[in-house]
């Protein structure tokens, strides 16, 4: 069970949001390449990374950020989402050192776009799931889409992604606990790992996700918790790879 550290890039520096909105953002730090660092020095084995001025604009305005901490990282795994529209985004964030890209709306909005790129970059592409009541939300979550959350991911696993990462949205950034129980039900209508977003608050939490690991849920993305302190990383992974076995 990976614990996942979460940096979320807005106008160059490291915040967070409360559900989405960009109105309601805490800055962090403005450095979101030392604030990288600081999570490979407390342990973390990957990296989750947001360009969220991207995500609005449809184009990948952070790349540069994200390609320094890359470069500062070259063994660690790094995902990256946010404004990813175009096989040419996809191409030079793989070529900066990035792992995996995450596919958000346009995934949805435009579904033969996954199987695409899938294609052409086989074992590189993620899919972003955010969901509430079983239907899954797009555009910044402003509207619920009529997609079946589990009937939309079966299609994906098809189409070769990776994996999927699964956000409860109303409790992203809210510290109210994850969807340990969602997560779970949704890895099971798959193969492909499912890692888990959205609510990570304490030890109690990554105790939640470490109990389903047998259902497929491989990870947890902890944001907010990890910086204002309610979750102490590398106690969470320390505890995470006890429960499960290191894995």
């Amino acid at each position: 069970m990976l614990l996942i550290p979460a940096i979320d890039i807005k106008g160059g520096r490291c915040v967070r949001l409360r559900q989405g909105d960009m109105k309601q953002e805490t800055v962090f730090s403005e450095d979101p390449v030392a604030m990288a660092d600081r999570w490979v020095a407390a342990g973390a084995r990957r990296l989750h990374i947001v360009d969220l001025d991207g995500a609005t604009q449809g184009r990948a305005v952070n790349a540069g950020l994200v390609r320094d901490i890359a470069r500062n990282h070259p063994d660690l795994p790094i995902q990256v989402g946010g404004g990813i529209r175009d096989e040419e985004t996809i191409e030079a964030y793989l070529e900066t050192g990035v792992r995996f890209v995450i596919l958000g709306t346009q995934a949805v909005n435009v579904p033969h776009f996954v199987s695409d790129v899938c294609a052409e970059f086989a074992s590189h592409i993620i899919v972003g799931l955010d969901a509430k009541d079983g239907k899954v939300a797009i555009d910044g979550w402003s509207k619920l889409s009529h997609h079946d959350l589990a009937d939309i991911a079966q299609h994906f696993e098809n189409d070769g992604v990776e994996a999927i990462i699964y956000t409860d949205i109303s409790r992203d950034g809210m510290l109210s606990g994850v969807n340990a129980q969602g997560a779970a039900e949704l890895a099971e209508t798959v193969r492909i790992p499912i890692i888990a977003a959205g609510g990570v608050r304490s030890l109690d939490d990554v105790r939640a996700l470490c109990a389903v690991t047998g259902s497929g849920v491989v990870g947890g993305i902890t944001g907010r918790a990890i910086y204002e302190g309610t979750l102490d990383f590398t106690a969470g992974q320390a505890l995470a790879d006890e429960l499960s076995g290191g894995d």
